[in-house]
C-alpha cells in the first residue's frame, strides 16, 4: 500500500503544487493527508467539472499541470470541461486526474457502482484520457505518477491515474473540520423531520449516510419504505427529483431531505425549484460541513447562509435551526409558512459505526414508490400552499 504522505510528496517533486476535486471513500485518506501537505494549494471543490476548471485556471497562471481527484461516479460531471476545453484538439490543458475506482467488475460494491465501475475506463478513453491502474506498491504508484505527468505535458491532454480500493494506507492527516460542531445529531433531526411530515408524504433523499439513516429509522419504527425514494446515486439531484414529483402529483407533499455537500455541488437547483413555486414542497437540508460519506472532508456548509441563499433564489421561506429545540419549533412553525420552504438543520459529522444499507433490489425500491403514490393519493393536502404539515 502507498503512503497517501509519500504520495503527496511524490506529487511536490513532479511539478504538481495544486490539486482540486470531491472526496471520495477510496481516496478519503489522500483527501485527509493533501489539506496539510505544505507546498501543495488544495481546494474542495462544489463538483468535479469545477474542479476541472481550477486545474485549467492554474495551467494558464502558472503553466504547471494540477492534480484533479474524483470518484468514478463524477466522470460525468467532469466530462464537459475535460472534452470542451481540456481536450488537446481545444486548448490542450494537461493536469492529472485521480479517480477512484468504486464498483470495478469482479468486486463487491453498492449497486449504484456497478455500471459506472464497468464504465470507467471505457468513458475517459473514448473521451481521449489514456488511463494507468496506480499500483498498491509504493515506489511503483510513484513511477505511475511520473509517467502520467510526463504524458499530461507530452500530450498536452488530461491523463488518468484509476485507484483501486486498498492503494492507500490509512492517513495520519485529519479532515478539516469546523472548529465547533452542532449539538444536534443528523440521525434524530431527521427523525424529528420524517415526525413532523403527514400521512401520505413522498420522501426523496440524498445519496449517502441520509438515505441510510432514513432506512434504518423505518426499519426500527417497523414502518414501510414505500413512500421513500432513496437516490443511492447521483449526488445532487435528489431536490430535481422531487420537485418534478410535486410539479407532477399536486396533491401529494413532497419532502426532499438532503446534505449541504449535495446542495452546494449543485446549487443551481435551488433557482429552478423556487421559479417553479411548488407548494407542496419542502427542502430539508442536514448541514454538518463535511462530506461525511466518504471521510468527512470538510464543505462550505457551515461557513455560508444556505436560508439567505433559498430566499435569494426565491423561496418562499427559509429557516435554520442549530438545536432540537430549534428544529422542533421551525417544524411547527413551517405548517403556516408559503412553500416552497427550506429548513436547515445545522447538525454534527459522523453516524453510528453499525449503520446498515438498504437492500439492493432498486427495482422493487421504484416500483413501491411508485405504487405509493398511485395508493395514497389524496392524503395529507389540506392547506398545502400555506398551512400544509412539513
Amino acid at each position: 500500500m502507498t503512503r497517501p504522505a509519500k504520495f503527496a510528496e511524490d506529487l511536490k517533486e513532479c511539478g504538481i503544487s495544486f490539486a482540486a476535486g470531491v472526496p471520495d471513500s477510496l481516496l478519503k485518506e489522500f483527501c485527509s493527508c493533501i489539506s496539510d501537505t505544505e507546498g501543495i494549494t488544495h481546494v474542495t471543490a462544489a463538483n468535479e467539472g469545477g474542479a476541472v476548471a481550477l486545474a485549467i485556471g492554474r495551467y494558464l497562471a502558472t503553466a504547471e499541470p494540477a492534480l484533479v481527484y474524483m470518484q468514478n461516479s463524477g466522470i460525468g460531471n467532469a466530462l464537459n470541461p475535460l472534452i470542451s476545453l481540456a481536450d488537446a484538439e481545444v486548448y490542450g490543458i494537461p493536469m492529472v486526474l485521480l479517480v477512484g475506482w468504486r464498483g470495478r467488475p469482479g468486486t463487491d460494491d453498492e449497486p449504484q457502482h456497478a455500471k459506472q465501475g464497468k464504465a470507467t475506463i471505457p468513458l475517459l478513453e473514448a473521451a481521449g484520457i489514456e488511463c494507468i491502474i496506480l499500483p498498491k506498491e509504493e515506489e511503483e504508484a510513484a513511477a505511475a505518477l511520473r509517467r502520467a505527468v510526463d504524458l499530461t505535458k507530452e500530450k498536452g491532454q488530461p491523463v488518468a491515474l484509476i485507484v483501486e480500493k486498498g492503494t492507500f494506507e490509512k492517513s495520519e492527516g485529519t479532515a478539516a473540520t469546523p472548529g465547533v460542531e452542532p449539538e444536534m445529531g443528523r440521525e434524530e433531526a431527521i427523525e424529528a423531520i420524517l415526525n413532523a411530515a403527514p400521512e401520505g408524504t413522498v420522501t426523496v433523499s440524498t445519496t449517502g449516510m441520509i438515505s441510510r439513516e432514513i432506512y434504518e429509522i423505518r426499519e426500527r419504527r417497523k414502518e414501510p419504505h414505500s413512500g421513500d425514494f432513496l437516490c443511492v446515486g447521483g449526488m445532487g439531484h435528489a431536490s430535481q427529483i422531487a420537485l418534478a414529483i410535486a410539479i407532477s402529483r399536486p396533491d401529494r407533499n413532497v419532502l426532499c431531505i438532503e446534505g449541504d455537500g449535495a446542495v452546494i455541488m449543485h446549487s443551481g437547483s435551488l433557482g429552478i425549484t423556487a421559479s417553479k413555486a411548488p407548494g407542496n414542497f419542502v427542502h430539508a437540508v442536514l448541514n454538518n460541513g463535511a462530506h461525511d460519506s466518504v471521510g468527512g472532508q470538510r464543505t462550505i456548509g457551515l461557513d455560508i447562509d444556505l436560508p439567505k441563499i433559498a430566499e435569494g433564489f426565491g423561496y418562499k421561506s427559509a429557516l435554520s435551526a442549530s438545536t432540537m429545540e430549534e428544529l422542533k419549533e421551525i417544524l411547527r412553525k413551517a405548517r403556516s409558512l408559503q412553500r416552497p420552504i427550506l429548513i436547515e438543520a445545522r447538525v454534527r459529522k459522523g453516524a453510528r459505526k453499525n449503520l446498515g444499507r438498504p437492500p439492493r433490489d432498486m427495482h422493487e425500491a421504484k416500483r413501491a414508490v411508485m405504487e405509493y403514490m398511485n395508493a395514497q393519493s389524496a392524503l395529507g393536502l389540506e392547506g398545502r400552499s400555506n398551512g400544509a404539515e412539513p
